[in-house]
């Protein structure tokens, strides 16, 4: 999914956003849509492990307790994850006023709890990749923060959204959210009653969709002092150039899927008589068929249908840039047998991999846009209905423990 696509955009809310009655028979049984489905494994043994870690840096006792009420109401409580709806859910031990007041009006700084959760994965799955995955929410109104009209190429037309960029780890086996950021249109930025409505910091300015992505992806080595691993993301609707060479830059390797309309240099000998000139990565690809390999892969783990794909890789580099070093890169075209190739083009400088390597890692996408259509929406990462900037940060971040605690669970049944 591109980082500037729409093809993760989330339906929208049921009726009236209510929340049926729970029906519990064990601490790991949601009731989803009149049926039970329970979380693989044990829920509660994670919980258990991960909340004094994830709510250390919370001062007070009350606090600890209601940030693990609204954890457990987010793995719990059937249907939309509103507060109101997780104050039901989780009965009498539950005051919607507190959980609200957590989320939205404390002033608690979600970013010790993100570096807690971010050092957890790492040792229940240390992962393989960073992939950066945006999200789309659909919004009825304009209070929402960042909600904008904005218009997504993948759907052809404008919609009411929120729009946020997700940094996973995965491993292959888990993938789970660490890091986020919120985009916010200049429309937010530059109203001034509206920007202070919604507490959002002074710091923070305009950017791109592909700025957002590499900051995200920054914060992760910075703020959260999470190790440098390769970055995985979809470039076809940003500038790929300039998200190349400022991971680079901040010496982050990656593999970034491209468009056909990037030209790029060959500089592989296979490729003589185009050397040194820019062409569409298409043409560098076509001109050496003889690079093309299978490899065979699977689904996931678990599936037993083996698949195999056509990959070549071939040495080029970036247009000159005066101001910009000029590193060797790796172009990786990708397949199907007997069908028009190549079906995906990928652009790299882990220039020593194997392209089986290579089109392993690029699987991750596919990995973590299954986990976070299917866990992620039922720990409701896209269910926040508050209007601050923190209070969008704090239920992400809680969120996204919710869905580590469920794949962990999984992951060790």
């Amino acid at each position: 999914m591109s980082i500037m696509s729409a093809n993760g955009v989330a339906a929208g809310p049921g009726r009236a956003g209510v929340a049926p009655r729970v029906r519990k028979r064990g601490p790991d049984t949601v009731t989803v849509g009149g049926s039970e489905a329970p979380w693989p494994g044990n829920c509660d043994a994670v919980l258990a492990e991960l909340c004094p870690v994830l709510f250390a840096s919370l001062p007070r006792s009350d606090q600890r307790r209601t940030g693990a009420q609204y954890l457990q109401g987010l793995l719990g409580v059937r249907g939309r994850k509103s507060i109101r709806n997780l104050a039901t859910g989780l009965g009498p031990q539950a005051n919607e006023q507190s959980l609200h007041h957590f989320i939205n009006s404390s002033t608690w700084d979600w970013t010790p709890m993100r570096r807690a959760l971010g050092h957890y994965v790492m040792r229940a799955a240390p992962p393989k990749a960073w992939v950066v995955r945006p999200m789309v929410v659909p919004k009825a109104g304009q209070h929402s923060v960042g909600v904008d009209r904005r218009f997504f190429p993948a759907l052809g037309q404008v919609v009411n959204a929120q729009q946020a960029i997700g940094v996973w780890a995965s491993s292959g086996k888990l993938s789970a959210p660490v890091g986020w950021r919120l985009h916010l249109p200049r429309a937010w930025l530059e109203d001034m009653p509206r920007r202070n409505k919604a507490l959002i910091p002074d710091e923070l300015g305009a950017e791109s969709m592909g700025d957002c992505a590499v900051e995200a992806v920054l914060e992760l080595t910075r703020d959260l002092g999470l190790p440098a691993r390769p970055v995985l993301l979809d470039a076809r609707e940003a500038d790929a150039v300039t998200i190349v060479r400022r991971l680079s830059a901040a010496g982050l390797a990656s593999l970034v899927r491209i468009g056909g309309d990037l030209h790029l240099c060959p500089t592989e000998p296979v490729v003589a008589k185009h050397a040194h000139r820019l062409l569409p990565p298409e043409v560098i690809l076509n001109a050496s068929p003889q690079l093309r390999r299978p490899v065979t892969w699977t689904d996931h783990p678990a599936a037993s249908a083996v698949r195999t794909s056509l990959v070549a890789a071939v040495r080029v580099t970036l247009p000159e840039a005066a101001d910009a070093p000029n590193p060797g890169l790796v172009l990786l075209g990708v397949g199907a047998p007997r069908r028009e190739w190549p079906a995906q083009l990928w652009l790299t400088d882990l220039v020593n991999a194997q392209p089986a390597a290579l089109l392993w890692l690029s699987r991750l996408i596919e990995r973590v846009d299954r986990d976070c259509d299917g866990v992620g929406a039922r720990v409701g990462i896209r269910d926040f209905t508050g209007r601050s900037f923190g209070g969008w940060h704090r239920h992400m971040t809680l969120a996204s423990a919710a869905h580590a605690v469920a794949t962990v669970a999984a992951q060790t049944s």
